[in-house]
């Protein structure tokens, strides 16, 4: 079996060498860019299985970059964004991106996103009417519209149903709060972000055993929120 080949596109050598000597040492094939030429002309010439992206490259936005791959490639993209730079990581999720990790980030974390993502690129969408999504305790039923915590039914509203699944069918994925409301509530509620606190809030009460301290609903402090996959 092929490892994964990893495309990290980074202006900063240190910062690349780090996420060489993590990535190799746990398996994975590495290939790197320091420039937003270099690494559209690497992920043409050998499509990488994820992308590891910095948006703060010399030549050109890293926002586009993230569309321009995003025309032609499939395979999952993590930006890796600055502590203070929240408008840029919504825009990047908004675009595309799958996910991100917020500088400085442990070999733990960005080891934990690549396996999520990875595992979400490899597995088929949860939208068939047949099919079923588990993780941990948690169970849907897309055919019966029916949803299960540790086997025990629980009755959701509509637009509760309808969030919930919205989420399981990015499971892993950073969805932004703009996102969820377009896809919930309609493009024309897209700034209502009270409703998704509300709706969110409830959703928690039904399904995790302790909403303060919630699971599988996790929050993406100022950005979004994920379905926990693992």
């Amino acid at each position: 079996m092929v490892a994964p080949l990893v495309l990290v596109v980074d202006d900063e050598l240190p910062i690349r060498r780090f996420l060489r000597v993590s990535l190799e040492t746990e398996g994975y094939r590495i290939a790197e860019a320091g420039t937003a030429e270099q690494a559209i002309r690497l992920a043409a010439q050998q499509p990488p299985d994820l992308v590891l992206l910095d948006l703060g490259l010399p030549d050109m936005d890293g926002q586009q970059v993230l569309r321009q791959l995003r025309e032609w490639l499939h395979a999952p993209i993590l930006v890796l964004s600055a502590r203070d730079q929240e408008k840029q990581k919504v825009a990047a999720l908004d675009s595309g991106a799958d996910d991100y990790l917020t500088k400085p980030f442990g070999t733990s974390e960005l080891l934990a996103r690549l396996r999520v993502a990875l595992r979400h690129a490899a597995r088929p969408q949860a939208t068939d009417a047949s099919s079923t999504f588990t993780v941990r305790d948690l169970r849907i039923d897309f055919a019966a519209r029916r949803v299960f915590v540790r086997d025990a039914e629980v009755h959701l509203t509509p637009i509760e149903y309808k969030l919930l699944t919205t989420l399981v069918r990015h499971a892993g994925k950073v969805l932004t709060h703009q996102f969820l409301l377009k896809e919930v509530w309609g493009p024309h509620h897209t700034q209502e972000t009270h409703y998704l606190r509300v709706f969110m809030a409830g959703l928690r009460r039904k399904i995790e055993v302790d909403p303060a301290q919630p699971k599988y609903l996790l929050t993406e402090q100022g950005v979004g929120y994920r379905l926990a996959a693992e």
